[in-house]
C-alpha cells in the first residue's frame, strides 16, 4: 500500500514533507516487529500512526488495544496492563486478564507511556525483553507475543533526567522514532483541514458548510495553534453551530481564537552565559539591600535624636552602635558599598555624639557549643540571681548538673 491509499484509507489530510515522511516510515516498519516511538505536541494525531503500523503488519487479524497510560490510577494501571490473581488485592473477587494477555498476537498502543509509574516501567521493560510478564499477585510468568506501539507529548530526555522515565525502556520502546509535526508547520494543511472540519460537521448538523474569506485564511495561517488539529477540530465545529452566517471574515474567526501568550523576555543572556546574568542580578540585589539597610540606618538615628534637639544618652547611643553591628554583621559578605551622594562622609553626628560607622571592628561569632552553654548557664545565674534552683528549671537540667557545670566553667552564682 502507497502512501497515498494509506490518507484515504485512514482519513490523513495533508501534503507536508514531515508529515509524508512519518507516514512513509511507519508503512516502512509496519511488516516488523520493531518497537516504535511516536513523539509530538498534544492534538497532532499521533493515534493514527499505530493503526496505520497494525493494519500494515502480518498482526492485522489480531487484537489492537489501545491504552491511555496517563487516565489510569497508579495503584490500578499493572492490573490493567498484565492481570491479577483472585485475592491479590481488595475487591479481586477473581482472576482477569490483562491487556498483554488479550492482545497475544496483536498490537498494544501505549499512549501517554511517559505516564507510567516506575514499578510499571520495570513490569514493561521484561515484557520488550523477554516476551514474559507476571500477574499481579502470582508468581508464575506468562509468555506473550506481542508487538509495543507507544506515543507520548513530553520531552523524553527532560523525563530522563528528571528520574521520571528509565532510559533503559526509553531505548527499548524507540528502536523506530517517528515525530508529527505541529500544525504551525503545516502552512499548507491547515485551510485543507479546516474545510474537511466544516464539510463533517455541515453533514453532521445538516447545515450548509462555513467557507473563509481570504483575510480570514490569512489569519489561520498565521495562528499559532497550540492545541494543533484537535484545537482547530474543536474550534470550527463551534463556529459551525453558532454562527449563522457561513462566510467568515478574519474578524469573526478572530473572536473565537484564544489570545496567544506574549513571549517574556528572557533575563538570560542569549550568549549562553547564564551563570554571569544570575551572579549579575544577584550583585544588583545585595547592593539593593545595602542600600536599604544604609537608610533605614539613617532614619532610626533620626527618630532616636528628633533631629538633633535631644541629646541621646549613654544607653541610646549603645543600642544604635548596636543596631548598625547587627545590620553589618548580615551583611557582612557583601561588596563594600561607597557613601551616598549627598553624605560623602560615613561619619555621623546624632546629638551632641559622633558615631563612626564605617570603622567599626567587626567581632568574628563564637560558633564553640562549650562557650555557648557556659553563656547561657552564667545568664540563667544572673537572671535569678544566683538561684540554682530556678536557672537549673529554666536551662531545663537538674540542680546537680548545673552544680556540676559551674565548677567545670568557674562560673560566678
Amino acid at each position: 500500500m502507497n502512501l497515498q491509499q494509506v490518507k484515504q484509507r485512514f482519513g490523513v489530510i495533508g501534503n507536508t514533507p514531515l508529515l509524508n515522511r512519518a507516514l512513509e516510515v511507519a508503512i516502512q516498519v509496519a511488516p516488523t516487529d520493531i518497537s516504535v516511538l511516536v513523539t509530538g505536541e498534544s492534538g497532532t494525531g499521533k493515534e493514527i500512526v499505530p493503526q496505520v503500523i497494525h493494519h500494515l503488519s502480518s498482526r492485522k487479524h489480531g487484537e489492537y488495544i489501545a491504552v491511555n497510560c496517563g487516565a489510569i490510577p497508579e495503584g490500578t494501571i499493572d492490573s490493567e496492563l498484565f492481570g491479577h490473581e483472585k485475592g491479590s488485592f481488595t475487591g479481586a473477587h477473581g482472576s482477569r486478564q490483562g491487556y498483554f494477555e488479550v492482545a497475544d498476537g496483536g498490537t498494544i498502543f501505549l499512549d501517554e507511556v511517559a505516564e507510567l509509574p516506575m514499578q510499571t516501567q520495570v513490569r514493561l521493560l521484561r515484557v520488550l525483553e523477554t516476551g514474559e510478564f507476571i500477574r499481579v499477585g502470582s508468581s508464575k510468568a506468562i509468555k506473550t507475543n506481542v508487538r509495543v506501539v507507544a506515543a507520548t507529548n513530553e520531552n523524553m530526555q527532560r523525563a530522563i533526567n528528571s528520574g521520571k522515565f528509565r532510559e533503559d525502556l526509553f531505548y527499548r520502546l524507540s528502536t523506530v522514532p517517528i515525530t508529527l509535526p505541529p500544525l504551525k508547520n503545516r502552512l499548507e494543511d491547515i485551510h485543507l483541514l479546516f474545510r474537511k472540519f466544516a464539510n463533517d460537521f455541515a453533514d453532521k448538523y445538516r447545515m450548509p458548510a462555513i467557507r473563509l474569506t481570504e483575510d480570514a485564511v490569512k489569519l489561520i495561517n498565521q495562528y499559532s495553534w497550540p492545541g494543533n488539529i484537535r484545537q482547530l477540530k474543536n474550534i470550527v465545529e463551534q463556529i459551525s453551530v453558532i454562527e449563522t452566517s457561513r462566510e467568515l471574515s478574519a474578524a469573526i474567526l478572530n473572536s473565537y481564537l484564544p489570545a496567544e501568550a506574549e513571549k517574556v523576555p528572557s533575563v538570560v543572556n542569549e550568549s549562553g552565559a547564564d551563570n554571569f546574568s544570575e551572579r549579575e542580578l544577584m550583585y544588583k540585589f545585595l547592593f539593593d539591600m545595602k542600600k536599604d539597610l544604609t537608610d533605614l540606618k539613617k532614619l532610626v538615628v533620626e527618630l532616636l535624636s528628633h533631629s538633633g534637639e535631644i541629646p541621646l544618652n549613654k544607653d541610646q547611643t549603645s543600642m544604635v552602635n548596636r543596631f548598625y553591628q547587627d545590620v553589618s554583621q548580615s551583611t557582612i559578605n557583601q561588596p563594600r558599598m561607597l557613601p551616598p551622594a549627598n553624605n560623602p562622609d560615613p561619619d555621623f553626628t546624632v546629638g551632641n555624639q559622633d558615631f563612626d560607622f564605617e570603622s567599626h571592628e567587626e567581632v568574628e561569632e563564637s560558633l564553640s557549643l562549650e562557650d555557648r552553654e557556659k553563656e547561657l548557664i552564667q545568664k540563667a545565674l544572673d537572671k535569678h540571681r544566683g538561684k540554682r534552683k530556678y536557672a537549673a528549671s529554666e536551662l531545663g537540667i537538674s540542680e546537680r548538673t548545673l552544680y556540676r557545670k559551674i565548677k567545670e566553667y568557674n562560673l560566678i552564682d
